[in-house]
């Protein structure tokens, strides 16, 4: 399903139910973009499209689902500065009710609950070997990021996104550790 097939409300909805399922809280929205981007790839969920921007993969229609999810009071959203002088996001919904507890549920819980720089790391090699058919995808994450991807940071994505492959049943895809 693209975007345009995907009618607002049901984005906003969609992004409410993606912050429940979570824990009901995703702290970042590099945490909620990469997380969606991976649910996708796993083939949880196919309702956003993503491209490859200068600080990673993106859609656009998820960023806008998200800031008009708190809006409307779907999502709560709490901006915080970051020690760097960004901000940040944290979304959060109190009613827990009708949380997925299946395998969708479980990964989406691990993706959120990881280190945003391995979780970027991980989305990015799965998007470079699933999108752009890279038959070294982890190789070409570390050109493309290579102060995230030092200090062992690229090892502990390759690490993150084997146990995502693990509770999704194998349906990510085999990308390697090379």
């Amino acid at each position: 399903m693209s975007d345009a097939q995907f009618p607002l409300q049901d984005r906003m909805k969609f992004v409410a139910e993606i912050v429940r399922d979570a824990g009901g809280t995703i702290i970042g929205r590099t945490r909620l973009q990469k997380s969606v981007f991976l649910l996708s790839l796993a083939g949880f969920d196919d309702k956003f499209r993503f491209g490859y921007k200068h600080y990673g993969l993106f859609s656009e229609a998820l960023a806008d689902s998200a800031d008009l999810a708190a809006a409307f009071d779907l999502v709560s959203e709490q901006r915080k500065e970051s020690s760097w002088g960004g901000t940040y996001s944290i979304y959060s919904v109190n009613n827990l009710e009708g949380a997925d507890t299946s395998a969708r549920g479980v990964f989406l819980r691990e993706a959120v609950a990881s280190d945003p720089i391995l979780l970027e790391l991980a989305a990015t090699a799965g998007y470079l070997f699933s999108e752009e058919k890279c038959k070294e995808p982890w190789a070409k994450t570390a050109r493309l990021k290579p102060d995230k991807s030092a200090d062992g940071r690229l090892d502990r994505a390759k690490d993150l996104y084997g146990r995502l492959r693990a509770v999704s049943g194998n349906a990510l895809p085999e990308i390697g550790s090379a």
